[in-house]
């Protein structure tokens, strides 16, 4: 976590989607929200599942669940990390009735007698191999500034009944795979040696990383480490929304890499995955911009390419600078989805205005579709974030999930399903996070 933690502040995910991320738009303070009836309808027991490969799926039931990270606090409320929400799914999508709040007092494992202030979610893969997806957080834990910082970074392991029985543990990385006295940062999964198990890449001090073999045990032991890894970059970021990918095609998850901390504008390259991990640097850098996703966006669609958001949400596809612009504005996100079923990629790039660009037989639209932003008090121009772009309901159309907020005082999340036209001009439902702890 960096220089942030340094400071007592929490990360949140700003990745890919973010990227990897996926998960949260913001590590800022969260204000109270003003009071208001609940949006969200009266909470129900989490389903029992017997294991799946769904991901993310931490009851194994074999339905996609939904992480929200950057809670806002429930009127009243102070400035302490209100938790993470977790929306489970079930076979009609996403079930807002059916969610959990992991707090840093319930779940999160102490240090030294002191519970964790930040909680933040990062990135989500089955790290035993169970059939139940683990939930990857950063924390704070206390630190005098004196020596080699402790591991901020705890799993949380997934049951048949979800997270909430779960107590994090912390990661384990071993003195071998660490250098210098950074604090260990950005957690990415992916199966960087192609050997079926995942795999977790954190930062170390300078363009390195601590590379940890999977599968993990319950104590948060990797199988194996080795030394730190040489990385073409600074800062991590994953290739697909909350996981590695094989961009290469030599069966090992390739892990992106950009030279600038997540939120900032930086150019990307990749260190390709291999029998001794992520140790490769890809052949060529990626365009300057806040985020990269990758698919078939070319014509005829053979081959992954990649698609960089830079500044108002110009794009480039392929590598080739700025040849698409969606004029978003803000920080973009992306994400990538078949939305309509019809065999092509789609690309949602989200900001102040979210836009949707078809994918076709003949690439990807230079059209942007204009996506339905819901109406917030208060001042200011909102800003969206993609949560997921994934299919929720099991109609092999990706839904989207997107997170609108402005003014840190207000948000809302909104589920717009997938349809044969598109996704709906309207969302599914709707709730402001604030009451995940107000309910």
């Amino acid at each position: 976590m960096g220089r942030r933690i340094a400071a007592t502040a929490g990360l949140g995910l700003a990745l890919l989607l973010s990227s990897c991320g996926l998960l949260s738009p913001s590590g800022d303070a969260r204000p109270a929200a003003p009071h208001r009836a609940s949006t969200l309808p009266r909470a129900r027991p989490v389903p029992t599942g017997h294991g799946s490969r769904t991901a993310p799926d931490f009851n194994g039931d074999g339905h996609p669940d939904l992480v929200l990270d950057s809670l806002l606090a429930p009127a009243g409320g102070h400035d302490d990390d209100p938790g993470i929400g977790i929306v489970y799914g079930s076979a009609r999508g996403l079930d807002p009735a059916t969610r959990e709040l992991l707090t840093p007092a319930r779940h999160a494992a102490p240090t030294a007698g002191t519970v964790p202030a930040s909680f933040d979610a990062e990135t989500v893969c089955d790290l035993d191999r169970d059939g139940f997806s683990d939930l990857v957080v950063t924390t704070d834990p206390p630190y005098d500034g004196v020596g080699r910082p402790p591991v901020p970074v705890q799993l949380l392991f997934g049951s048949p009944h979800g997270l909430g029985p779960a107590r994090a543990v912390k990661l384990r990385i071993p003195d071998r795979a660490r250098f210098g006295n950074e604090w260990p940062d950005q957690p990415v999964c992916g199966d960087f040696d192609g050997d079926g198990a995942p795999d977790l890449a954190v930062t170390a001090s300078g363009p390195r990383i601590s590379y940890l073999r999977g599968p993990f045990t319950r104590t948060g032991a990797p199988k194996a480490a080795g030394a730190p890894v040489d990385i073409p970059g600074t800062a991590l970021a994953p290739t697909a929304p909350l996981s590695s990918s094989d961009l290469d095609g030599n069966g090992a998850d390739d892990l992106l890499v950009r030279a600038a901390d997540p939120g900032r504008r930086a150019r990307g390259r990749l260190a390709l995955g291999g029998p001794r991990g992520p140790v490769r640097a890809g052949p060529a850098a990626y365009p300057p911009g806040y985020a990269t996703v990758f698919g078939r966006f070319t014509r005829g669609a053979r081959a992954v390419t990649s698609v960089t958001a830079d500044t108002d949400g110009l794009l480039s596809v392929g590598g080739r600078p700025g040849r698409i612009r969606t004029g978003t504005g803000g920080v973009p996100t992306l994400a990538t989805g078949d939305v309509d079923h019809d065999g092509n990629p789609d690309l949602v790039v989200a900001g102040r205005r979210p836009v949707l660009l078809s994918g076709t037989a003949n690439g990807l639209s230079t059209t942007a579709r204009r996506l339905p932003v819901p109406r917030l008090p208060g001042s200011g121009r909102p800003h969206a974030t993609v949560l997921a772009l994934a299919d929720f309901d099991g109609d092999h159309r990706a839904d989207l999930v997107l997170l609108t907020r402005r003014d840190r005082t207000h948000d809302k999340v909104t589920v717009l399903p997938g349809g044969p036209s598109g996704l709906a001009a309207r969302p599914a439902f709707s709730f402001t996070t604030a009451d995940f702890r107000a309910s």
